[in-house]
């Protein structure tokens, strides 16, 4: 059952593909859409990891004065122990200080290295911001041919002779009404031309008389 799900679900998917490639190969300004949706969402992921190390950068700056601050400490702590006398609490002072300093040179080097990856990591950031512009423009530039490649397309279908001969259909509605006005003053001349004559053959009656 589970092999026919994924057979259908497969094909499903196949066609769906089919159609996206034909879609785009009609309207590739379209595709170009669907793909500079795409970079600015990947280009928002990427913001947000830079943010993540600007964060990271300061987490460390931060815990390395504090190991600093506690490795100073001590070894001022263990000098005052020393002077009083106190082995206990000067080997206590001395093993501390050992251990806040090493914390604190791994930190700075920590901090050094999430410094130098922030600025090649911003860098590139602002290259990939430089590049989605670029693609922005060039796409306004595209989507302007294209606007004016479908007007000339329009306007060549109305006024091209050679396509349905619009002209020709004019000259035959034109052929048309002068028909239809002729059929109606024929129509008027005779259902009048017997009244006339009677007029006529009563004035010459007159005449006579």
């Amino acid at each position: 059952m589970t092999n026919i799900f994924t057979r259908i679900k497969d094909s499903v998917s196949a066609d769906l593909h089919n159609m996206m490639d034909q879609k785009e190969q009609k309207n590739p300004i379209a595709a170009l859409n669907q793909y500079l949706r795409q970079s600015e969402q990947e280009k928002e992921k990427v913001r947000k990891l830079v943010d993540r190390q600007h964060k990271l950068k300061d987490e460390f700056t931060r815990e390395y004065h504090r190991a600093q601050d506690m490795a100073d400490k001590r070894q001022r702590q263990a000098g005052v122990a020393e002077k009083a006398g106190e082995d206990q609490m000067h080997e206590f002072a001395v093993r501390e200080h050992e251990e806040y300093q090493a914390r604190a040179d791994r930190m700075k080097a920590s901090r050094e290295e999430a410094v130098q990856q922030l600025e090649e990591l911003e860098q590139k950031y602002e290259d990939m911001k430089h590049k989605l512009k670029d693609m922005h423009l060039r796409r306004m530039e595209l989507m302007g041919r294209e606007n004016i490649a479908r007007a000339n397309h329009q306007i060549n279908r109305v006024v091209d002779d050679s396509n349905e001969k619009p002209f020709h259909r004019f000259a035959e509605m034109e052929k048309y009404i002068e028909g239809l006005e002729h059929k109606v003053n024929s129509s008027y001349y005779r259902s009048t031309f017997d009244s006339k004559i009677a007029k006529l053959e009563k004035e010459m009656q007159e005449e006579a008389n």
